[in-house]
């Protein structure tokens, strides 16, 4: 740790500054990160807990109990949508005195709508977060190099100064490029990988809620047509 803090004290200006820089979005992108862990695990242990409760249930207004007290699972927020639009159809039904002695629903295609809205909501509130850890991955390489360049313009300069090649003269420059540089990828490294992992647990979730979706409408197809 002290060498590293030495290695940050012998750097000029600019270069403490690309470097604090990048501390900064690697701190951001690492409690992203930690964050997304975290919510990923609790989103599906709240899934499995309210699809059990779905499939065990024997009436809709069950599943509407299950779902407020799961309330952190994107399925309950799919269910909540889809039986608001059958209440809305079914009201709507008994208003104008055409629902059937069974109790039809005007329009299957509405809720399957409804239900592909609170996909699309589902979806965006587990994205959140993650485009700074792609702007991380894709940001941070080209700050360092930024860095880089730099340390090695100072490093030309002192040779001209001084009016010497020797390890002395070019060292200190040397080094505060390939520091910027580590420190670039450093930072964005652990961001690209983690981004693509969060994309691929998001796929997961996202044909979790479609494969949902379909059991949703078999179970309002049978009740309510």
């Amino acid at each position: 740790m002290s060498e590293l803090w030495h290695a940050f004290a012998s750097t000029g200006a600019v270069a403490k500054g690309v470097l604090l820089v990048l501390g900064l979005f690697s701190l951001i992108s690492w409690t992203v990160m930690i964050l997304k862990v975290g919510q990923l695990r609790r989103v599906d242990r709240f899934n499995r807990a309210f699809l059990a409760e779905f499939r065990r249930a024997k009436l809709l207004a069950d599943v509407q109990a299950a779902a407020t007290r799961i309330p952190g699972s994107p399925l309950a927020g799919m269910f909540r949508a889809g039986f608001l639009e059958l209440e809305a159809q079914i009201r709507v039904m008994k208003a104008t005195q055409t629902a059937s002695a069974t109790g039809a629903i005007k329009s299957l295609v509405a809720v399957e709508r409804a239900l592909q809205r609170a996909i699309g909501v589902e979806a965006g509130r587990l994205q959140r977060f993650l485009p700074f850890l792609a702007t991380t991955a894709s940001a941070t390489p080209f700050i360092g190099l930024f860095g880089t360049v730099w340390g090695i313009m100072n490093t030309f300069q002192a040779i001209a100064t001084q009016g010497s090649t020797s390890i002395v003269t070019v060292a200190p420059g040397i080094a505060e490029a390939l520091i910027n540089t580590a420190a670039g990828l450093a930072a964005a490294i652990p961001a690209v990988i983690a981004y693509n992992a969060f994309l691929g647990a998001l796929r997961h979730q996202r044909t979790v809620m479609e494969d949902f979706l379909l059991e949703f409408l078999n179970l309002t197809e049978r009740t309510f047509t």
